[in-house]
C-alpha cells in the first residue's frame, strides 16, 4: 500500500533512505535546510515540502534523520514542529543517533497526542544507506514496531526490536562503543609490530584467523594492504567519520554516566578520540586514529 511518508534529514545517509522509499512506489516529501540535499531528493523523485510544518500535516508516516537530541526535540516539539501539526495516528520514526532521554522524552510527548513513535538509529554508513543494506536498532511498543517495519525493511536488511522506547539509541551507543575501543585495541597492536619488525600482513593473517579476530580487524583492518575494501587504502576517506565515532562515544559516556555504569574503557576511547578530532582527524574515517596512536 502507498503511504505519503515525510523524511526530514536529507543527508548523507537520509538522503539515499528517502530515495529508496521513492523507489518502492511511496509519495515522499522531502524537508532539509540544504537546497542541494532537496535537489537531490526531487531530482529522484520525492516531493520538496516547504516547511515542517506542511510535511507534518499531509504525512502518514514521518521519518527523520538529524544531528543531536537538541534537533530531534525542536523538530518534534517546537512551534511548527511535527506533533503540533500531525494528524493523531501518523507513524513516527526517528533514525538520527541521540541520546536515550531525548529519546524517550519525545516518544512520551508523541504517545500524549494519539501517534505511534520508535527511535530506529542505523549502522551501515552511507553505503548501505544507498544500497537499503542498514542495520536498524529499533525501540518502541510492539505496536509502533510492527507498523514501522514495512518501511524499515524497504531501507533496511536487519531490523532488531530492541525493546521500548530509547533501547535502539541503548543499542547503538552500546555497539559503537565497542567499535571504538576494539579499533584503537587493532590499531595499536599494529604500531606495536611495527615498531617490532613485525609484518603488518603477517600480523593480519596471523590475527584473523586467532583470538585477536574482530570486525575493526576482519572488516575495516586501519592499515592500507590486508584488506583492500578498508578506508586505509584510500588516505582514510571517511566511511565513519572520526567526528561521528566521537560523538557516540560521548553520548555513550554520558549514558554511562546518568546510568551509574562503569565503563573505563569507553571513556578512554572518548578521550583518544577527542584527541584525534582537535589535532585535525575529524574529517577522516575513524580508523585513521592508527596515525594519530603512530604519532603520524
Amino acid at each position: 500500500m502507498t503511504s505519503t511518508v515525510g523524511f526530514i534529514g536529507l543527508g548523507n545517509m537520509g538522503g539515499p533512505m528517502a530515495i529508496n522509499l521513492v523507489k518502492a512506489g511511496h509519495r515522499v516529501m522531502g524537508f532539509d535546510l540544504s537546497d542541494a540535499a532537496v535537489a537531490a531528493h526531487t531530482g529522484a523523485g520525492g516531493e520538496k515540502a516547504s516547511s515542517v510544518a506542511e510535511l507534518a500535516a499531509a504525512a502518514d508516516v514521518i521519518v527523520t534523520m538529524l544531528p543531536a537530541g537538541k534537533h530531534v526535540r525542536q523538530i518534534y516539539q517546537g512551534e511548527g514542529g511535527i506533533l503540533e501539526n500531525a494528524k493523531p495516528g501518523t507513524l513516527l520514526i526517528d533514525s538520527s543517533t541521540i541520546d536515550v532521554d531525548s529519546a524517550r522524552v519525545v516518544s512520551a510527548a508523541a504517545a500524549e497526542e494519539g501517534m505511534q513513535m520508535v527511535d530506529a538509529p542505523v549502522s551501515g554508513g552511507v553505503a548501505g544507506a544507498a544500497g537499503g543494506t542498514l542495520t536498524f536498532m529499533v525501540g518502541g511498543a510492539d505496536e509502533a514496531y510492527a507498523a514501522a517495519k514495512p518501511f524499515l525493511d524497504i531501507m533496511g536488511k536487519t531490523i532488531v526490536h530492541a525493546g521500548g522506547a530509547g533501547t535502539g539509541q541503548a543499542a547503538k551507543i552500546c555497539n559503537n562503543m565497542i567499535l571504538g575501543i576494539s579499533m584503537i585495541g587493532v590499531s595499536e597492536a599494529f604500531v606495536l609490530a611495527e615498531k617490532l619488525g613485525l609484518d603488518a600482513q603477517k600480523l593480519y593473517d596471523i590475527s584473523s584467523t586467532a583470538s585477536g579476530q574482530c570486525w575493526s580487524l576482519t572488516s575495516y583492518c586501519p592499515v592500507p594492504g590486508p584488506l583492500p575494501s578498508s578506508p586505509a587504502n584510500r588516505d582514510y576517506e571517511p566511511g565513519f567519520a572520526a567526528a561521528m565515532m566521537l560523538k557516540d562515544l560521548k553520548l555513550a559516556q554520558e549514558a554511562a554516566h546518568s546510568s551509574g555504569a562503569a565503563t573505563p574503557l569507553g571513556a578512554e576511547a572518548a578521550a583518544l578520540y577527542s584527541l584525534f578530532c582537535n589535532s585535525g582527524g575529524e574529517g577522516q574515517d575513524f580508523s585513521g586514529i592508527i596515525k594519530f596512536l603512530r604519532g603520524s
